[in-house]
């Protein structure tokens, strides 16, 4: 994007989408809504993006997919950028380094290397506060790994998406909704491999169907949200 040059908001969503897909017109708005970007006003209202304006959302955008990054630790981090100071180096955290790396949708997270949170630590990963990670243990959607005391990629997981959810005004009611829809779902993968829980392979078969039921919701929403 050429320095000096204004572009709206739809024309710099292609910029952005090419390295964060999940990218959204909301979500660009939101950010700006918190305070984390402030766009230029044309005379008609329409707001307008600088080539640094992008370059901030790119920021934004990175810290929140490689660090998990709440917008709070974000916000602290970009007003040191604006006063010519430099932010702290971002520590790989010790244990569960593998955290940092991005989310590849294609990847079941049965896959994935397991990693140890404490309680404190998955709080401060994921941004939630105190309030919203008990709710989620209320309704038994966050728990430790049997016999310990720690929590793996799916809690973490979880509350990342909840932090980010109710940056859109969505609650613990939605939360219900969507596990009751996954619990749904699981139920049907269980029904379908009892004829084969004899089968040696049985925990690869599991791994691919979960994973086919999985992309085909996905699949499905898109289609349902574009009509």
């Amino acid at each position: 994007m050429p320095p000096g040059k204004l572009r709206s908001i739809g024309n710099i969503l292609p910029l952005l989408r090419a390295d964060f897909p999940e990218t959204t017109i909301s979500k660009i708005r939101f950010l700006e809504g918190e305070g984390l970007i402030t766009p230029e006003r044309a005379p008609s209202g329409y707001r307008r993006y600088s080539a640094t304006d992008v370059e901030r959302l790119r920021y934004i955008l990175t810290m929140q997919r490689d660090y998990y990054m709440p917008l709070k630790v974000i916000r602290e981090r970009l007003e040191m950028l604006d006063r010519g100071a430099e932010p702290p180096q971002i520590e790989t955290p010790e244990g569960p380094a593998e955290v940092e790396e991005p989310i590849v949708h294609e990847e079941s997270p049965m896959e994935r290397r397991a990693i140890r949170l404490t309680r404190h630590e998955l709080i401060q990963m994921a941004g939630l506060s105190e309030a919203s990670f008990l709710e989620l243990e209320r309704q038994q959607m966050v728990m430790p790994r049997r016999a310990t005391m720690h929590y793996g990629r799916e809690s973490l997981m979880i509350c990342v998406c909840y932090q980010k959810l109710q940056g859109y005004g969505m609650d613990i009611r939605h939360m219900q909704a969507i596990k009751l829809a996954a619990e749904r779902e699981a139920g049907m993968v269980e029904q379908q491999l009892i004829p084969k829980r004899r089968n040696v392979a049985l925990t690869e078969m599991l791994q691919e169907l979960t994973q086919l039921v999985i992309q085909t919701h996905g699949a499905l929403m898109y289609q349902v949200m574009r009509r």
